[in-house]
């Protein structure tokens, strides 16, 4: 499959997809590593971290700088976005919107972040998305190997019951993309905070969600 509006499921990203996390979490990442010893501007962050794990940023340092994070390092980050979370997170503009019209035609649709499950569920709860995903709700916690590699988004289609080649990714980092390439899964690079050039190993790219609507063949209101 390779039109995206014949999916038989739809897997989101969370983070940057259906929440407006992104600008959130990177400034906070930011902070905290130059706190740590590891200069790190927002738009750093962004370009080198976004759509990662915390263990990924962790070995990416440990590569380059031959130095580990500081001890307690992800309790502090943690505590940290959970309180700028219940604060300012919202859902990214339009989404429900997009959420509502999948529910109208029927097609199956689920979230597969890299975020760890609490932090997940803190995001779909503060900006009312929850509802919409119920149990269909997969993330780092379920699989041994985060994005590139596939296993998220191929737990999350055995769990949902399609054959992954029926499946289309919505994703705004690089590792999400690749990793729904590895996966033998369509794409759609949401390229609302990444550049779109960045994500242009994806199968469609879209700036918004009108752009999202159109390529899952959606009518947003009706």
């Amino acid at each position: 499959m390779r039109d995206p509006a014949d999916a038989e499921l739809v897997i989101f990203d969370n983070d940057g997809v259906l929440v407006d996390s992104e600008p959130i979490a990177n400034s906070v990442l930011a902070a905290l590593l130059t706190e740590a010893g590891f200069p790190t501007s927002y738009e750093d962050s962004v370009r080198r971290y976004m759509g990662g794990t915390l263990d990924r940023v962790r070995a990416m340092l440990r590569a380059e700088t031959g130095r580990e994070l500081p001890t307690g390092f992800t309790e502090h980050y943690r505590a940290r976005l959970i309180e700028a979370f219940e604060r300012d997170l919202r859902p990214v503009a339009g989404m429900a919107d997009v959420l509502r019209a999948l529910s109208r035609c029927g097609t199956p649709f689920c979230v597969a972040s890299s975020s760890p499950r609490d932090r997940l569920a803190l995001g779909l709860r503060v900006t009312g998305l929850g509802s919409f995903f119920e149990d269909r709700v997969y993330c780092a916690d379920d699989v041994t190997r985060g994005k590139p590699a596939p296993d998220l988004f191929l737990h999350a289609a055995v769990r949902m019951g399609v054959d992954p080649a029926h499946a289309v990714v919505v994703e705004d980092s690089v590792p999400g993309v690749d990793a729904a390439t590895a996966a033998g899964m369509t794409s759609i690079g949401y390229a609302a905070l990444t550049p779109a050039d960045r994500l242009s190993a994806a199968t469609r790219v879209v700036r918004d969600t009108a752009g999202l609507a159109v390529e899952l063949g959606l009518k947003l209101s009706e």
